[in-house]
């Protein structure tokens, strides 16, 4: 089956940076692609040559409708429509553009991030749970924004474990504050992204956005707020379970790790990872797990991450071996 899509605008992020994105559309939907003079034509399959044709022409409408694109985006955005039939590059799109997150239009870049995005509006408690480069704490603090801006919500709590925040920090210069600020600056960043440098300043004045160690969260009862716990991972069991019990009516609590850097001392069980085990069953609480796919940083991230997985899984292998062939101790 062949069609064609008329293009007149815009080719060039269509098509990516040596042409991966169209690639990317080729590949994933298994059809062919001809640039013609003024059209793209399309053969494969009927059904894999219909849904790129849906997404072209999604493409162009939303072009001529002035919605720009960039070659980054534009790839992010077309890996979450092929992978999802039920998906579509404008409802894409549309669902970024209903939310109201400050200076940025944001929309998932992956089908996990946007089952991520989706799980945050539905539930009051969610764990995200994957690797550097994900969006991990971005998606949660352009949500938290949205909830803001959008009176969902009365205030911000950003939390990070500062595992260095104790005694070791004594010897540094500073108020306790100017100490602890290095550790959470990550959280800071992804504000200023979002909003301008003096309604950030403004909101943290009023209280309406608080940024803190996770120590700073016992013995309160936070309500009307989204609390995001970054870095999660390097939590103690005795700390995830006094944040997980800080939430009050009306808040929301997002918490986000990488189980693969944990910074906790010799010994030390991660609280994610005894949540995941405590919890993973309890109603109202989602788990959405990140990997190497929905990294939106450089694509040399993905690759490291990956080698770093696959290097690990061959050391697992060459112990278990080691184990297996090792002979038994004789009997005392």
């Amino acid at each position: 089956m062949k069609r064609q899509v008329k293009i007149t605008r815009g080719i060039e992020p269509l098509f990516g940076t040596r042409d991966e994105n169209i690639r990317l559309l080729e590949a994933a939907l298994n059809v062919s692609t001809h640039l013609l003079e003024d059209s793209l034509e399309i053969e494969g399959e009927p059904e894999p040559v219909r849904r790129a044709e849906a997404i072209l022409e999604d493409y162009v409408s939303l072009v001529q409708q002035g919605q720009g694109f960039t070659n980054g985006d534009m790839k992010a955005y077309l890996r979450v429509a092929v992978e999802d039939p039920q998906v579509s590059l404008r409802s894409l799109m549309a669902s970024a553009r209903q939310r109201n997150f400050g200076k940025k239009t944001l929309a998932p870049r992956s089908l996990n991030q946007m089952r991520y995005v989706e799980a945050i509006e539905r539930n009051d408690m969610v764990f995200s749970i994957g690797p550097a480069g994900t969006g991990k704490t971005y998606l949660a603090v352009a949500m938290a924004v949205s909830a803001l801006l959008s009176k969902r919500v009365g205030r911000i709590i950003l939390a990070r474990p500062a595992v260095e925040a104790g005694e070791r920090l004594g010897f540094l210069p500073g108020t306790l504050q100017e100490k602890i600020d290095p550790y959470l600056r990550p959280l800071y960043d992804a504000l200023f992204d979002m909003l301008e440098v003096d309604k950030v300043e403004k909101y943290l004045e009023k209280g309406m956005i608080e940024v803190a160690p996770l120590a700073f969260m016992r013995g309160r009862s936070l309500n009307e707020s989204f609390i995001i716990l970054d870095e999660a991972q390097n939590s103690t069991p005795e700390q995830m379970k006094m944040f997980l019990t800080r939430m009050g009516f009306g808040s929301k609590a997002v918490i986000t790790g990488d189980i693969t850097q944990i910074d906790l001392p010799a010994g030390k069980r991660s609280g994610l990872l005894q949540a995941i085990d405590v919890i993973s069953g309890v109603e109202g609480v989602s788990f959405i797990y990140l990997d190497e796919r929905d990294v939106v940083r450089h694509n040399l991230v993905q690759r490291i991450i990956r080698a770093y997985e696959q290097y690990t899984e061959a050391q697992n292998r060459q112990l278990s071996f080691a184990l297996d062939q090792a002979p038994d101790e004789p009997a005392a």
